[in-house]
């Protein structure tokens, strides 16, 4: 069992939607807090499987996938499963069992998240 902590990427917004954890980067400063949740999302991404596995996920049909469609990235199945679960833990993906499948998926929120965050803020 995993001890890890789980940042969002996003926060819900009194009923507004949602508001990245960040400012985009050229806004201001990150405060520390903020540097470790965009950095734990950066680290999850910054493995070729990974974010190849996110991509599949990302742009699968219907916005989710389940696991036995995106296998095929060149690892064995229990380090697909290792890395699914690291993005989980970065908060970049959501899953849920379904029989003796996993369905995996992208909230639309945290794409939206990300993009605002590399974003150049308007001056």
């Amino acid at each position: 069992m995993s001890n890890a902590k789980v940042l969002p990427l996003i926060e819900p917004a009194g009923g507004r939607g949602v508001v990245p954890c960040c400012p985009p980067l050229t806004e201001r400063p990150m405060t520390a807090d903020e540097a470790q949740t965009a950095a734990r999302m950066f680290k999850a991404l910054g493995d070729p499987v990974r974010l190849r596995l996110f991509s599949a996920v990302a742009s699968h049909e219907g916005g989710e996938a389940c696991v036995c469609d995106i296998s095929d990235v060149g690892v064995s199945q229990p380090t697909v499963s290792h890395h699914l679960k690291k993005l989980k833990e970065a908060g970049l993906l959501t899953s849920e069992r379904r029989g003796t499948w996993v369905y995996y998926r992208v909230e639309p929120s945290v794409l939206a998240g990300m993009g605002r965050l590399l974003m150049q803020s308007a001056a």
